[in-house]
């Protein structure tokens, strides 16, 4: 990977992590927080469209399309992880969801995409993928759990983790794909499949009513809402330039530096429990970003 890619991309996790962080206690009001941030991010970025080139030389109808796609299937990533996290274990189903997601992207980047790492780049995706993997594991989750009756079944933190990995494969992918072969511009992209989001997150909202808790969400956490905004397109935006330069089958797993960041916060910051572990897994991610950026 260039030393431009690489640079982007951990700018990219710097971003993610940042607003992760300040947005942790609202974010937890599910929908009506994925409703503003969806807004918030749209309108703030849709001044940057003409700084930025606008459309560019983009075909209309590629963009349109390109939009429709990537919206339902970001909106379908955040439904599935938000069902995972309330039926399973929450380190399970991230730790599950964000190992396969880069896994599963490398894959069909290969065999489909036709990209062609280095022997050392490849391991150093695995090393990185491993590294996320622990630092999830690292809160002790567990893999399977014991019915009434005495038997074992799989978590299913497993089972929604992987159809999160597949998600963000998914996503992932059609996101290189409008970037490197329909030629999208990354700002008008992001904020237009921002702004599909919201219709919807306000179907989603309306069986239970759900849109009265707006104004509720909108006044306890109005200073997350403006970081997510923010700070969670700028980090994608990054990502979808350094896709431009660099394969995505590297791209991906770097990208989940950001999960480190924040568990080395959790660390640090917060004093979570098993640090060594998760230092540990911290650093195994370093040492894969070191061999993919050689």
């Amino acid at each position: 990977m260039s030393t431009t890619a690489l640079i982007l991309v951990l700018a990219a996790a710097i971003a993610h992590a940042a607003w992760n962080i300040i947005a942790a206690g609202s974010s937890r009001s599910g929908l009506p927080f994925l409703w503003w941030g969806s807004l918030f991010g749209a309108g703030i970025w849709a001044a940057a469209i003409p700084l930025t080139g606008g459309l560019g030389d983009a075909n209309i109808s590629d963009f349109i399309r390109g939009i429709v796609v990537s919206g339902v299937l970001h909106v379908a990533y955040m439904l599935v992880l938000q069902r995972g996290y309330a039926s399973g274990d929450l380190a399970t189903v991230y730790a599950t969801a964000r190992g396969s997601g880069p896994i599963l992207t490398v894959i069909v980047a290969l065999l489909l995409f036709g990209e062609r790492p280095t022997p050392l780049a490849l391991v150093g995706v695995a090393v990185v993928i491993a590294g996320v993997v622990g630092v999830g594991f690292a809160g002790g989750a567990p893999v399977r759990r014991t019915t009434g009756a005495g038997r074992h079944r799989m978590d299913p933190g497993i089972i929604y983790g992987l159809l999160t990995g597949v998600a963000i494969a998914a996503y992932t992918l059609w996101d290189a794909h409008a970037m490197t072969e329909l030629g999208l511009p990354p700002v008008a992209y992001l904020v237009g499949f921002m702004a599909l989001e919201l219709p919807f997150f306000s179907a989603l909202m309306m069986p239970g009513r759900r849109y009265r808790e707006l104004t509720a969400t909108f006044r306890a956490g109005w200073k997350s809402l403006l970081a997510f905004g923010l700070l969670s397109p700028l980090s994608y935006i990054l990502v979808l330039i350094a896709t431009t330069i660099a394969p995505i089958s590297l791209v991906a797993p770097v990208r989940e530096v950001s999960v480190v960041l924040v568990s080395v916060y959790g660390v640090v910051v917060a004093h979570r429990s098993r640090p060594l572990l998760r230092i540990g897994a911290a650093l195994v991610v370093v040492c894969g970003v070191v061999l993919v950026g050689s």
